[in-house]
């Protein structure tokens, strides 16, 4: 006999005024966790450097790491970036479900990018001629859970379990880009 539960939640609704609070937080830091998991579903977290631009977060690994190798295998992902406010309390935090793809480094997307300015966190140090090297490009969705951004800090220390919201966030040129998927 197999016994299995069921746990229902409630749709969240999007707060109006979070958006702009998201994608600043967002687009102020370059440091996340990426999880991935491969074809059989074996999971893996890896701290990351990204840039955001375009709608997306671009990360530069090499193609033969795990995570490269997983977003071939599998391009469900997941970034959460923490977002630290005081020395006190937990951090606050973004975390999206995207989608990532590899670029090659000779991609004219990428190319244009970086050149541009828009990938100066992550293109730098050399990224750009690394042998064997790639970017993941993380394409964001418009609906994006956030953990403590938004409210007053005596709040948010004193009731944790109501920091979690989500944002209708546009990410690049004031379009809300769809997610599919």
């Amino acid at each position: 006999m197999t016994n299995t539960m069921s746990i229902s939640t409630p749709t969240i609704q999007p707060d109006p005024t979070l958006g702009p609070i998201v994608r600043k937080a967002v687009a102020d830091r370059t440091f996340a966790n990426l999880a991935t998991a491969s074809a059989t579903g074996r999971a893996h977290v890896a701290g990351v450097l990204y840039a955001l631009a375009e709608g997306s977060l671009w990360i530069s690994t090499l193609r033969s790491s795990r995570k490269a190798r997983n977003v071939a295998e599998n391009p469900a992902v997941a970034v959460t970036v923490p977002v630290g406010r005081l020395p006190v309390g937990p951090p606050a935090s973004v975390a999206v479900q995207g989608r990532g793809t590899i670029v090659p480094l000779d991609d004219p997307r990428l190319r244009r990018l970086a050149a541009s300015g828009a990938l100066k966190a992550v293109t730098s140090h050399g990224e750009l001629d690394l042998d064997g090297g790639c970017f993941i490009e993380v394409q964001l969705p418009a609906r994006v859970p956030a953990y403590g951004l938004g409210m007053p800090l005596l709040r948010f220390l004193r009731d944790p379990l109501a920091a979690g919201r989500v944002a209708l966030v546009e990410w690049d040129e004031g379009q809300i880009l769809e997610h599919t998927g």
